[in-house]
Formats: structure tokens, sequence, C-alpha cells
């Protein structure tokens, strides 16, 4: 079983039934990114030039007919050159610019119709006002994710194609921060389907940390 596949034991994650104050049994302080701003963009991109490399297989015949671009999620986009200019009359808000570089798979047809893929990068400006806390020690950071794909494009020359794409990115305002939240305790992690309950001769430990029960702690 999983947290979601035959398991009724209420201390698992899911939608909450009756009243949610039921069971909450502590408080505690827990370490996380805290988004205090974000925006989305979503724009379509005509006339973009990418220079390809990497080709996978080497060698491709050429001239090469152009199938698709996609971000390469398993690299993630790359932020640069951030400027946070704070606007006078609004002390709180600031505008966030910067460059943003997607890693880009492109896949294409060569003359001989074999399937092949290559690399290239795509790198544009953003700019947005966001909310923007005052200076702490926990830093504020920037942090952009986002996506390009595209099914229209042209190969003009060697290592080069045209393209015509759909970019998306969203800009957040993030500070790595200790928050104090309410807590049903720790969640039961159910077996797994076949998959042996007993190590033979290996001690078994706790699953979390806990704290031995005294007097005076």
């Amino acid at each position: 079983m999983s947290f979601f596949i035959n398991n009724t034991n209420p201390n698992r994650p899911g939608p909450i039934v009756g009243n949610p104050l039921n069971c909450l049994n502590e408080k505690i302080l827990i370490e996380v990114p805290r988004v205090f701003d974000a925006c989305m963009h979503n724009e379509t991109v005509s006339g973009i030039t990418l220079t390809t490399t990497d080709y996978t297989p080497e060698n491709p015949a050429l001239p090469l007919t152009y199938i698709s671009a996609e971000t390469d999620q398993t690299t993630g986009v790359t932020v640069s050159n951030v400027v946070i200019t704070r606007l006078d009359n609004r002390p709180n808000f600031a505008n966030v610019s910067g460059q943003v570089t997607f890693p880009l798979i492109v896949t294409y047809r060569d003359a001989n119709g074999v399937l092949g893929t290559a690399t290239a990068t795509y790198t544009t400006d953003f700019s947005c006002v966001l909310m923007v806390p005052q200076p702490a020690l926990s830093p504020v950071e920037i942090r952009v994710v986002g996506q390009l794909t595209s099914s229209i494009g042209t190969y003009t020359a060697e290592n080069t194609f045209v393209i015509t794409a759909c970019v998306q990115i969203v800009v957040k305002v993030v500070a790595v921060v200790d928050v104090l939240v309410p807590s049903y305790g720790y969640p039961c992690i159910p077996e797994g389907q076949n998959i042996p309950t007993v190590c033979p001769g290996v001690g078994s430990l706790n699953l979390y940390p806990t704290t031995v029960n005294t007097v005076n702690q």
C-alpha cells in the first residue's frame, strides 16, 4: 500500500474530514523557503535564432528538418543579472529585472530521415513589480522557473534554426526562514507492496527522530 492505496490510517496526508483542529498536537518550527510574492508571464515569441551543438547522433546529413524545441528539464533555467530597484512611493515593492536562460533540446530529422537531437540555449529579459520584504539576516532570493515549447521552426543554415516559441516564466521572491506551524505529528508510513517488513540481522531504527520523555525537558 501507500499513503493513498488501501490505507485508512487517519495519520496520513490528504483531504481533511471533520474538524480540522482534531489531532493537532504540537507547534513545530520548520525551515522552509517562503514565497513572499510571485508573478507569471506568458508570451509567444517569433524569430528566435537557435545555434545548435552536441548533435545526437553525430554528423547528421544536411539539410535538417525542424520538429520541435523544448526546455531541458534535467537542467532547468538559470537566472542572471538580477536587479531589485525599490519604488520610492511604495517602499515594500520593487521592480525586479534580470535575464533567464533556457537550456533547450532541439529535435530534428536529417536528410536521410534519421531522427536526432541537439542542444541550444535561449536568453530573454524579464521585468516585473513585486512585493520585496525589507532587508534582514535571511536574504531574499529571486527564483525563476520556466518552460519554452515550440513546434514551429525552420532550418536556415548549418547549426542554425529560426523558431516561434511559447515562453512561460514564473518569477518568485523567496527567502529561507523559520516558520512556526501547527502540526498533526509524524505521518504513518505504510509498508510498500511486495516489500519485506523485516531485515534479518539488522537492528531497526525509528523512522523519525524522537526525544526521551522526562519530567524536566
